[in-house]
Parts: C-alpha cells; sequence; structure tokens
C-alpha cells in the first residue's frame, strides 16, 4: 500500500512533508491555539495530541464525556468524537454550546446524512468522519478558526462582579479586598455563575460541568457547596435559588 492510499485510511498519520514552519498555526503573536481531544480510544487521542503539538498546537485529551464538559472552557477548539463511554457525544456538544462559543469539530465513525445533519444541529461547527486524513483536519481547524477569530473574544480571566473579584488564572476569589478561601469545587461552582450573571445555571448543568457526574441525581452536593459559599461570602444573596431550576449570581 502506498503512503498516499495510507495517509487516506488512517486518521491519525501525520505526513512527514507536511511538518515544514508554514503548517505551524500563525496566530499574530497570540499564544498558541489550545485544543482539547476528547476521544475514548488512547492510542488514537495520544498519536492525534502528538500530531497536533508537533504542528504548534497546544493539545491535551479526554476521554470521557463528563470530563469534556469539565475542560473545555480553557481550549480554543473542541475535537469531538461523538462516540463516547459515558455521554453520546450530541449531548456533550449540546450542553458545551448552551454555555460557550467554543468551535467544535464532531470526529466519529458515524457518516451518513443523517448523522451529520444532526452533528451540526447540535451545535458542531464542522463534522469529519472517520477515517479522515490529517491534512485534511488541519486544513478544516485553519477554516473554522478563520471564521470565529473576528468575533472570539478573549477569555476573561478575571471577573469582576461588584466587591466581588475572580482571579481564574491564580483561581483566586477576593470580596472588598480580602481573599476568600473556596475549595476546588466552591471556586469552580462559583465562577460558572459569575461568568454567566444573567443566567440561570441548571442543577443538572452544575453537576456535569463542577463535578463531571452525569449519573447522580443533582442534591445535597450542590445544596451543600452554595450554603457553605454563602456563608464564606458573608451574604446568601449572593447565589439565589431559582425554585425548580438552579441557581444564579445575585446582584450587589
Amino acid at each position: 500500500m502506498t503512503r498516499q492510499a495510507t495517509e487516506m485510511r488512517d486518521p491519525f498519520v501525520t505526513p512527514r512533508r507536511y511538518e515544514s514552519p508554514a503548517a505551524t498555526p500563525a496566530r499574530s503573536g497570540r499564544e498558541p491555539l489550545r485544543v482539547l481531544v476528547v476521544e475514548s480510544e488512547p492510542r488514537a487521542a495520544a498519536t492525534l495530541v502528538q500530531g497536533l503539538r508537533r504542528h504548534g498546537y497546544m493539545a491535551e485529551s479526554v476521554s470521557t464525556g463528563a470530563k469534556a464538559l469539565q475542560a473545555h472552557q480553557g481550549a480554543d477548539l473542541i475535537l469531538l468524537d461523538l462516540d463516547l463511554p459515558d455521554l453520546d457525544g450530541l449531548e456533550v456538544c449540546r450542553d458545551i454550546r448552551a454555555v460557550s462559543d467554543t468551535p467544535v469539530i464532531a470526529v466519529t465513525a458515524r457518516d451518513t446524512e443523517l448523522d451529520r445533519v444532526l452533528g451540526l444541529q447540535a451545535g458542531s461547527d464542522d463534522y469529519m468522519a472517520k477515517p479522515y486524513g490529517f491534512r485534511e483536519l488541519m486544513a478544516r481547524i485553519e477554516a473554522v478558526m478563520r471564521r470565529v477569530r473576528p468575533q472570539q473574544q478573549p477569555l476573561e480571566q478575571v471577573v469582576v462582579r461588584g466587591p466581588l473579584r475572580i482571579d481564574v488564572g491564580a483561581r483566586e476569589v477576593s470580596l472588598e479586598g480580602r481573599l476568600v478561601e473556596l475549595t476546588r469545587k466552591e471556586f469552580d461552582l462559583l465562577y460558572l455563575l459569575a461568568a454567566q450573571p444573567q443566567a440561570v445555571i441548571s442543577r443538572k448543568q452544575l453537576m456535569l460541568q463542577v463535578w463531571g457526574d452525569s449519573w447522580s441525581r443533582p442534591g445535597r452536593t450542590i445544596d451543600t457547596h452554595v450554603s457553605s459559599l454563602r456563608g464564606k461570602l458573608g451574604s446568601s444573596s449572593w447565589i439565589v435559588t431559582v425554585r425548580g431550576v438552579g441557581f444564579r449570581l445575585g446582584c450587589q
């Protein structure tokens, strides 16, 4: 079998002749593009991540939908396999799209016209069926990023809501200049609410995004953390309960 035929059949082949300096993604002096690979097959994920890094991207991988819902906020682009062991990839795509404009390229063995329609309707920006060539993947990534870059805003690294300040990089919260000691989950919960101050975040979404748990019924875990946050922030009005739906950030 020729090299060309192999490259077309194997979605994880990185052709040597494509590894030129021109292939490195130019981002006008910005940080390299951060790509989250959501792929349940370890070998495939490792090969794809290696290929992306070789071409100048910052790439990491996760193996489940729940982990993708936890990690997607740090990515500039998501390569999402729709066939995941815990959640349906279409549902993962919808959940990401509900809270983020991060571009998503669906990568899957599902190759019917209906599959493509469902993938695009779920919110993916492009759709690739396996097997695919690595050069085609690179071209599609660049095409998607050209479309979204004019509208894409940098991630908000410091969120300020009145006297409340959340520093995402340092993972520090201060209230009226005083540091507030939070656990990792408390920080993630507060940031998720503060990043969307006008939105009501459902209990299911909180469980998925903060705890990565798609199976348990939302209950005491969320209530306990909300209660603890209210106590540490010194007022129950910081987090408002919307009965039967979820929570939102309160106005101060």
